[in-house]
């Protein structure tokens, strides 16, 4: 075995993952078979975005105003749909394991080895329900070199505080498909890891830095960060549309 596999699976051992469920983020710079083997040999489950955004209709796409060909506009989703290059090669590699399960949302799917019924918990009505679902089993958010503008569970710390939520459309297979409950953006959310740090545990391997963090503690660090200030976490271009709805509402 590698020293860095070595490395990396001790260092994932010192963050008490063992029988916990974990929602992983991975740089794509991360080598993704030596992640993969550490996971399976240190936690009880885990599952990782493997998120289409090409199947993504446009912003201001709306069934009732468009005559366009819809296949110009976007890439239908299948289940057998690669995740987004952006996400390097580890979400492929789980997606593509012979004991992964992947969802069926035709944006926002996840994928995972021994997380099956969170996997199953989500729907294109539901987005957040794998999240809401590793919650119930006191799961933990893993950012593997990347930090809090990837990390998906604060969009369900959103929700939970009564903030907007949008719909878009995407295409899939059977054609176009409406996506309630869709996520803003989230380029505001590192602003919330200092609110965090006391409940992280954080170690650093081969230059890399890894962050364990309760998915409770940060659910509720969440909403209580938006109850105090209904703008925190937004992004501050002003020409985000999502942002700016949330702002106006």
């Amino acid at each position: 075995m590698p020293a860095s596999s070595l490395n990396l699976k001790s260092a994932l051992s010192d963050l008490s993952l063992r029988k916990r469920l974990v929602l992983v983020h991975a740089s794509p710079v991360v080598d993704a078979d030596t992640l993969l083997t550490s996971l399976l040999e240190t936690t009880g489950g885990f599952f990782t975005p493997t998120f289409t955004p090409k199947s993504l209709l446009p912003l201001d796409f709306h069934p009732v105003h468009t005559k366009a060909n819809l296949k110009t506009l976007a890439e239908p989703f299948a289940p057998s749909t690669p995740a987004d290059e952006a996400f390097g090669n580890f979400a492929e590699l789980v997606r593509k394991h012979a004991k992964a399960k992947r969802s069926i949302h035709p944006v926002l799917s996840f994928a995972g080895i021994g997380a099956d019924d969170v996997i199953n918990a989500q729907t294109v009505y539901e987005p957040y329900a794998p999240i809401s679902a590793m919650a119930e089993e006191d799961g933990v958010v893993l950012l593997v070199g990347m930090d809090q503008r990837v990390n998906f569970s604060i969009h369900y710390g959103e929700k939970l505080a009564g903030r907007m939520q949008f719909i878009r459309w995407a295409l899939a297979e059977n054609g176009m498909v409406e996506c309630p409950n869709f996520p803003g953006d989230p380029e505001g959310f590192n602003a919330v890891a200092l609110t965090l740090k006391p409940f992280t545990r954080q170690t650093e391997v081969d230059g890399v830095t890894i962050q364990a963090i309760p998915i409770n503690d940060l659910l509720r660090a969440v909403v209580n960060k938006i109850h105090e200030d209904a703008y925190s976490l937004l992004c501050g271009r002003p020409d985000c549309e999502r942002c700016e709805a949330v702002r106006w509402g």
